[in-house]
C-alpha cells in the first residue's frame, strides 16, 4: 500500500457555540492540514497520483476558508467551528477528486495549533 501526504496551512478566525470558556469568543487559529491519499498500486508512470493535482484540489478548498470568519462559512454557519467539523468538511469536499476505485483519501488531519489536532476519515 502506498500512502501520499500534502500539506497545507491557512488562516482564519472563529468562535465556538455552546462552549463555556475561552474559545466562545472571537479568536484565531494558523490551521494545518494535512491529506493522505492511499492506493494498491502505481500509474504508468510510478506514481499514485502527481502532487500537483492534490495541492490544486486541496486549494480550492482551503480559498473558502482562508482569511474568513469561520462562523459565516457554509456549513459552519450552521455546524459549530471545531476541528473536527473542519477535518469532516476537508475531507468530503477532498474525497470526490480522488476516488478511483485505486486512489483513496484516508484521512484528513486538522491542527489548530502546534500540538493539538483532530482527524477525519471514512
Amino acid at each position: 500500500m502506498y500512502e501520499l501526504t500534502v500539506e497545507t496551512s491557512f488562516s482564519s478566525a472563529h468562535n465556538l457555540r455552546g462552549y463555556e470558556g475561552a474559545c466562545e469568543n472571537l479568536h484565531g487559529h494558523n490551521w494545518k492540514v494535512e491529506a493522505h491519499l492511499t492506493a494498491s498500486r502505481l500509474n504508468d508512470i510510478g506514481m499514485v497520483v502527481d502532487f500537483k493535482l492534490i495541492k490544486n484540489e486541496l486549494k480550492k478548498i482551503i480559498e473558502k476558508l482562508d482569511h474568513k470568519y469561520l462562523n459565516e462559512v457554509p456549513p459552519f454557519d450552521k455546524d459549530n467551528t471545531t476541528a473536527e467539523n473542519i477535518a469532516r468538511f476537508i475531507f468530503r469536499e477532498l474525497s470526490s477528486a480522488f476516488e478511483d476505485g485505486n486512489v483513496r483519501l484516508s484521512k484528513v488531519r486538522v491542527w489548530e495549533s502546534e500540538n493539538s489536532a483532530a482527524a477525519y476519515s471514512e
